[in-house]
């Protein structure tokens, strides 16, 4: 499969305009999972021609195409990410919003378990955390 966001969007047949690879670009570019505003901010840095418009289509296209993945953490606003990316799952800091990204062997291994004692075989899941940081002891 092809590694890039654009490479993707090209082996999929999609048209790609200027500001479509400039979209892809930033997306290819984060290291967050940045929503439609914060995309639009970065994009038209990038690009004053692009409109918030061109960015929600972009972004349903590439969804659409299996390129992005759309996030909801519960805030309210979709957040994206690369849909090709290795496993991993979310711990989300519901004071902040920051999104934390981790892999745990152990929970894998026991989502497998689970799914096969009930008689199935696992072929995905999501899993997303909601916290606060804890308050550090006192003394």
């Amino acid at each position: 499969m092809p590694d890039t966001i654009i490479e993707r969007c090209e082996a999929n047949g999609l048209r790609l305009t200027e500001q479509r690879r400039t979209i892809a670009q930033v997306l290819e570019d984060a290291d967050d999972h940045p929503d439609v505003e914060e995309l639009y901010a970065r994009a038209s840095a990038a690009d004053p021609r692009i409109s918030l418009a061109t960015v929600y289509r972009t972004v349903k296209l590439f969804e659409e195409a299996g390129i992005l993945e759309k996030l909801e953490f519960g805030d309210g606003r979709a957040r994206y990410e690369d849909a090709d990316r290795d496993h991993h799952d979310h711990l989300i800091d519901i004071n902040s919003g920051e999104v934390i990204e981790f892999v745990d062997d152990e929970i894998e291994e026991l989502q497998e378990r689970i799914a096969a004692k009930l008689g199935y075989e696992l072929r995905g899941h999501r899993l997303e955390l909601y916290g606060v940081p804890r308050k550090p002891p006192k003394g």
